[in-house]
């Protein structure tokens, strides 16, 4: 098993997920079949009961885990499905040594970080790793480096290169080299203090990914491999692009995937990556526009509905056209604001949410919609509430869902049986690829 560890420096948000995804679909066109795991500090179990404000989407997967949003794009880009085994976090991980301890499972043993957190975060990557029967695993720790979260996780990945040995183990480390308009040059001196960092705790960047609104300069290259202390050729530049699945191009460009072969002492099976072309390509010469107005009520961060977006994006290209999508915030048309802002859009979505607040601003949208025959997709609760709103259409005044209004005269939309008695918020809802069985007789 051939092992590729994703970190990130300077700050959040650089593009650690996408750059992963990408590093994943290079090693794909070449014949080798590749596997992603996320690594979360948190101390949550999971990202499930996190508010989208604070992290994003939740995305779900087929097994029902609720995962960071990241590997919403492993699988995008792989075209692979992944457990909610492929994610690791803090509160699992402490969660398990502690039932360990109190099994008596270290007889005895102090229990510490090293060697007993380190050792059962290197058996998760393994087992997860070896499970998937694919040849290459590709590792993201999530957060920045020098983050006291990540400590353990960044000394498990060392101890897993020392064990495995240096063509099975890499490190690819993603930071931001800014530009001061002021002089208008790009800055790689908090690049070189990340890797110095990461130096610091036992770890080398075999390749460091640099993350910039334009192409790293020359100099920008040559500064950094000389204070990094990594070949030149292993300073790969990463732009700003309009659309993220050119990126796995442009890291092909900069000859990723042929040093990632080097580094891993891997020979290429075979080379494709035609059929990626055609479709960023065809995404890129999209000639008709099409506006979507998505409403709900976490618009003001859009990763909280990143795979809706996405989706969008892919039926777009497919149809030879680019989605423009404008949110609408609901509780603004709950407070007042005139529905008649949803007329300059050729169609209508209201998404998945939760809870009373902005429901029956959602509610005004799907009215409008249905009136003046704008096309409208609900989904999750958003289809729910298009329930609720027309049975009020048939004059059933007070129709409502139980999950907004417990007490409503005509529950047209219903909490599930066994989710009346649940007490804890994570993990128990009804999630992932369920068998549906639909009765004969009846109008499904």
């Amino acid at each position: 098993m051939k092992y590729i560890v994703v970190t990130g420096g300077v700050m959040s948000g650089l593009g650690k997920g996408i750059t992963t995804a990408s590093i994943g679909k290079l090693l794909q066109s070449h014949g080798f079949s590749v596997t992603a795991i996320k690594i979360d500090p948190y101390l949550n179990v999971d990202a499930g009961t996190m508010n989208p404000f604070e992290h994003g989407e939740i995305f779900v997967t087929e097994d029902g885990g609720e995962i960071d949003l990241d590997m919403g794009h492993y699988e995008r880009f792989l075209d692979i499905n992944l457990t909610k085994d492929h994610n690791i976090t803090t509160g699992q991980i402490y969660g398990e040594v502690i039932r360990r301890e109190r099994r008596g499972d270290y007889l005895g043993k102090t229990v510490q970080i090293i060697p007993h957190v380190t050792d059962l975060i290197k058996e998760r990557i393994r087992k997860v790793a070896e499970s998937s029967g694919a040849e290459i695993c590709l590792v993201e720790i999530g957060g920045t480096v020098g983050d006291i979260e990540s400590m353990p996780f960044l000394e498990a990945v060392r101890q897993m290169r020392l064990e495995e040995g240096p063509n099975n183990v890499i490190f690819v480390h993603v930071t931001l080299v800014p530009v001061l308009d002021v002089v208008g040059e790009q800055k790689t001196k908090p690049t070189q203090h990340s890797v110095k960092e990461l130096r610091e705790l036992g770890i080398m960047p075999d390749i460091i990914v640099c993350r910039s609104k334009n192409p790293l300069t020359k100099e920008a290259k040559r500064k950094i491999s000389m204070f990094c202390n990594v070949l030149p050729d292993a300073v790969v530049s990463a732009p700003d692009v309009e659309n993220i699945y050119s990126v796995p191009l442009i890291l092909k460009e900069e000859g990723v995937d042929t040093l990632l072969l080097r580094l891993l002492s891997l020979r290429s099976k075979s080379e494709d990556l035609s059929e990626w072309r055609r479709i960023v390509e065809q995404m890129s010469r999209a000639a008709t526009t099409v506006k979507v107005a998505m409403v709900g009520k976490y618009v003001r961060f859009a990763d909280t509905y990143m795979s809706i977006n996405e989706a969008l994006k892919h039926a777009g290209g497919a149809n030879g056209c680019r989605v423009l999508i404008e949110w609408i915030d609901s509780e603004r048309l709950e407070a007042g604001e005139d529905p008649g802002v949803l007329g300059g859009f050729d169609g209508v979505l209201v998404p998945g949410g939760f809870g009373k607040r902005g429901s029956e601003g959602k509610i005004l949208a799907i009215s409008y919609a249905r009136r003046n025959n704008l096309p409208f997709l609900g989904l999750c609760f958003g289809f729910q509430l298009a329930v609720v709103e027309f049975a009020r259409s048939l004059g059933i005044k007070g129709a409502n869902s139980t999950e907004i209004d417990p007490e409503t005269p005509h529950p047209v939309v219903d909490l599930l049986p066994e989710q009346r008695v649940v007490e804890n918020m994570g993990g128990t809802m009804r999630l992932g690829a369920q068998e549906v069985i639909i009765r004969p007789g009846t109008v499904a």
